[in-house]
């Protein structure tokens, strides 16, 4: 049977787009590896830009902000606007958003700026004058108005202060750049009444929801694998160990 003069065209064209196009397979080994290279260097520049700018993951390793936040929430930090950093280093820069009264918010503690970051809440701004009486938050001559505490609040003995770090002595002035903060769990939270205040530049951002919540002691948390596993395995093995109704709340 005679073939026409356009399906030989046609088979000629789809020939030599055949040999145009870029086929992943006539790739040299070379090539190949570039062009995945290429790809995963796209990914990890994404990712640290997420890490470094825009959020983290945290877990609550303590009960200090109880009934807040409980031991096991895995929260999701918002650093915009608070923070930016290079991430798995202490260099980071603080941004134009400032913190405000009563809200939670995550930090380098000032005394040891290379541990664990820490949780808690703002009690007193630059400027405020903090008392504490009556086991309750005076701010600026006003009761604090706090319905997220467990506990009466109570000051801090000297011989509980830190070594080389002075005592706070209420009523206190906080110092301008600074943040006085508190856990919840008043008296299960080591904060400012201990330690004093929180500069701004060590504050890196505040949470926006808690995205797994999972019942587990708090070894499990605080940086021991193997503990963490048997927290993570019970979790798949009893479901009912996950605080499904804590699921993407935000912290308040």
């Amino acid at each position: 049977m005679k073939r026409s003069r356009w399906n030989v065209k046609a088979d000629a064209s789809r020939q030599k787009s055949r040999k145009a196009g870029s086929n992943p397979t006539d790739l040299s080994l070379g090539e190949r590896a570039r062009n995945e290279a290429i790809a995963w260097f796209w990914v990890v520049l994404v990712f640290l830009l997420i890490n470094g700018t825009l959020g983290q993951a945290r877990v609550i390793p303590s009960g200090s902000m109880e009934n807040t936040l409980l031991v096991g929430d895995h929260l999701i930090m918002s650093r915009v606007g608070y923070d930016a950093g290079i991430p798995f280093t202490n260099i980071h820069m603080p941004l134009w958003r400032q913190p405000h009264r009563q809200q939670i918010v995550i930090f380098k503690p000032p005394y040891a700026p290379n541990q664990t970051d820490l949780i808690k809440r703002v009690i007193g701004l630059p400027g405020d004058e903090v008392d504490i009486r009556n086991g309750a938050v005076w701010v600026n001559g006003q009761r604090l108005q706090e319905n997220y505490t467990t506990g009466p609040t109570e000051a801090a003995t000297p011989r509980e202060t830190p070594r080389g770090i002075a005592p706070v002595h209420f009523p206190y002035r906080v110092p301008a750049n600074s943040y006085f903060v508190m856990g919840d769990n008043r008296g299960n939270s080591y904060d400012s009444r201990f330690w004093g205040p929180v500069p701004r530049g060590n504050i890196l951002g505040t949470p926006v929801a808690i995205y797994m919540s999972v019942e587990g002691s708090e070894d499990s948390w605080n940086g021991n694998i193997a503990n963490r596993f048997e927290a993570y395995a019970g979790a798949l093995l009893h479901p009912s160990r996950i605080r499904w109704k804590r699921l993407f709340e935000a912290p308040r």
